[in-house]
């Protein structure tokens, strides 16, 4: 399974995460590793009880404001 996330630098540092085809689905970070741990945690909450599989990869697309 891909799926594509955006990652868009805080105001107020870290970033805030967002796949835009799971409606509602955000996370943040204080770092980019952070970040995207946290997204792939809120992504499995979101689908289960489906689980996402650990070859799942991230499509990672970073937004720079």
């Amino acid at each position: 399974m891909k799926l594509q996330i955006i990652l868009e630098p805080s105001e107020e540092g870290g970033y805030t995460v967002t796949v835009p085809v799971l409606p509602g689905c955000i996370s943040e970070g204080d770092s980019l590793d952070e970040a995207i741990a946290n997204i792939r945690e809120a992504i499995e909450l979101y689908l289960e009880p489906t689980p996402v599989p650990e070859n799942t990869n991230l499509i990672v697309r970073e937004l720079v404001v």
